[in-house]
Protein backbone atom coordinates (compact mmCIF):
# COMPACT_ATOMS: atom_id res chain seq x y z
CA UNK A 1 0.00 0.00 0.00
CA UNK A 2 1.25 3.07 -1.24
CA UNK A 3 2.17 5.69 1.94
CA UNK A 4 3.54 9.23 1.60
CA UNK A 5 3.97 10.46 5.31
CA UNK A 6 5.04 14.36 5.64
CA UNK A 7 7.15 15.37 8.63
CA UNK A 8 9.10 18.57 9.96
CA UNK A 9 6.78 21.57 9.76
CA UNK A 10 5.99 23.73 12.50
CA UNK A 11 5.84 27.70 13.53
CA UNK A 12 9.14 29.41 12.81
CA UNK A 13 9.86 33.26 12.13
CA UNK A 14 10.48 35.36 8.93
CA UNK A 15 14.03 34.72 8.25
CA UNK A 16 13.93 31.37 9.72
CA UNK A 17 14.76 28.22 7.95
CA UNK A 18 13.27 24.57 8.08
CA UNK A 19 13.45 21.32 6.52
CA UNK A 20 10.85 18.71 5.59
CA UNK A 21 10.99 14.99 4.95
CA UNK A 22 8.56 12.47 3.70
CA UNK A 23 9.19 8.78 4.09
CA UNK A 24 7.74 6.67 1.08
CA UNK A 25 6.65 3.26 1.32
CA UNK A 26 5.01 0.99 -0.91
CA UNK A 27 6.16 1.46 -3.92
CA UNK A 28 9.40 1.48 -6.03
CA UNK A 29 10.62 5.10 -4.57
CA UNK A 30 13.58 5.06 -6.83
CA UNK A 31 11.81 4.89 -9.96
CA UNK A 32 9.33 7.89 -9.69
CA UNK A 33 10.27 11.40 -9.90
CA UNK A 34 8.72 13.64 -6.40
CA UNK A 35 7.51 16.53 -5.68
CA UNK A 36 6.82 18.84 -3.23
CA UNK A 37 3.80 21.08 -3.21
CA UNK A 38 1.61 22.93 -1.00
CA UNK A 39 -1.69 24.11 -0.48
CA UNK A 40 -2.53 28.04 1.77
CA UNK A 41 -5.87 28.10 3.38
CA UNK A 42 -8.70 29.43 0.43
CA UNK A 43 -6.07 28.82 -2.31
CA UNK A 44 -5.65 25.75 -5.18
CA UNK A 45 -2.52 23.89 -4.19
CA UNK A 46 0.53 24.54 -6.09
CA UNK A 47 3.74 22.95 -7.15
CA UNK A 48 6.45 24.08 -5.49
CA UNK A 49 9.79 21.79 -6.12
CA UNK A 50 10.21 18.40 -8.26
CA UNK A 51 13.42 16.24 -8.20
CA UNK A 52 13.94 13.33 -11.23
CA UNK A 53 14.06 10.15 -9.98
CA UNK A 54 17.84 9.96 -9.46
CA UNK A 55 18.31 13.36 -8.02
CA UNK A 56 20.34 14.92 -10.94
CA UNK A 57 17.48 17.80 -11.99
CA UNK A 58 15.76 19.42 -9.93
CA UNK A 59 12.91 22.29 -10.73
CA UNK A 60 11.45 25.21 -8.83
CA UNK A 61 8.04 27.73 -8.45
CA UNK A 62 9.69 31.04 -9.24
CA UNK A 63 8.15 32.03 -5.80
CA UNK A 64 10.94 29.85 -4.16
CA UNK A 65 13.55 29.62 -6.33
CA UNK A 66 16.73 30.50 -4.72
CA UNK A 67 15.56 29.88 -0.92
CA UNK A 68 14.37 26.19 -1.26
CA UNK A 69 16.49 23.25 -1.97
CA UNK A 70 14.38 19.71 -2.75
CA UNK A 71 16.59 16.37 -2.09
CA UNK A 72 16.11 12.40 -1.95
CA UNK A 73 17.76 9.93 -0.64
CA UNK A 74 16.91 6.55 -2.18
CA UNK A 75 18.41 4.49 0.00
CA UNK A 76 15.90 5.77 2.69
CA UNK A 77 13.09 6.09 0.53
CA UNK A 78 12.63 9.86 1.67
CA UNK A 79 12.61 13.24 -0.21
CA UNK A 80 13.34 16.33 1.53
CA UNK A 81 12.73 19.92 1.14
CA UNK A 82 15.35 22.95 2.66
CA UNK A 83 13.46 25.93 3.42
CA UNK A 84 15.49 28.99 4.02
CA UNK A 85 14.49 32.88 4.23
CA UNK A 86 11.25 31.71 4.95
CA UNK A 87 8.39 34.20 4.62
CA UNK A 88 4.46 35.01 5.75
CA UNK A 89 3.55 33.96 2.25
CA UNK A 90 5.45 30.50 2.65
CA UNK A 91 2.55 29.78 5.15
CA UNK A 92 0.64 26.22 4.22
CA UNK A 93 0.36 22.72 4.47
CA UNK A 94 3.40 20.82 2.32
CA UNK A 95 2.70 17.47 0.67
CA UNK A 96 5.12 15.10 -1.44
CA UNK A 97 3.26 13.19 -4.22
CA UNK A 98 4.75 11.88 -7.65
CA UNK A 99 4.28 14.78 -10.47
CA UNK A 100 0.66 15.36 -10.93
CA UNK A 101 -0.49 14.08 -7.64
CA UNK A 102 -1.35 10.39 -9.07
CA UNK A 103 0.06 8.89 -5.56
CA UNK A 104 -2.26 8.50 -2.57
CA UNK A 105 -2.02 11.49 -0.44
CA UNK A 106 -0.38 12.02 2.64
CA UNK A 107 -1.60 14.35 5.32
CA UNK A 108 0.72 17.22 4.62
CA UNK A 109 2.62 19.26 7.47
CA UNK A 110 1.90 22.38 8.67
CA UNK A 111 4.50 25.32 8.10
CA UNK A 112 3.86 28.79 9.70
CA UNK A 113 5.40 31.47 9.20
CA UNK A 114 4.98 34.34 11.32
CA UNK A 115 6.68 36.68 14.10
Amino acid sequence: QVQLVESGGGLVQPGGSLRLSCAASGFTFSSYAMTWYRQAPGKERELVAAITSAGGSTNYADSVKGRFTISRDNAKNTVYLQMNSLKPEDTAVYYCNAPGGRLLWGQGTQVTVSS
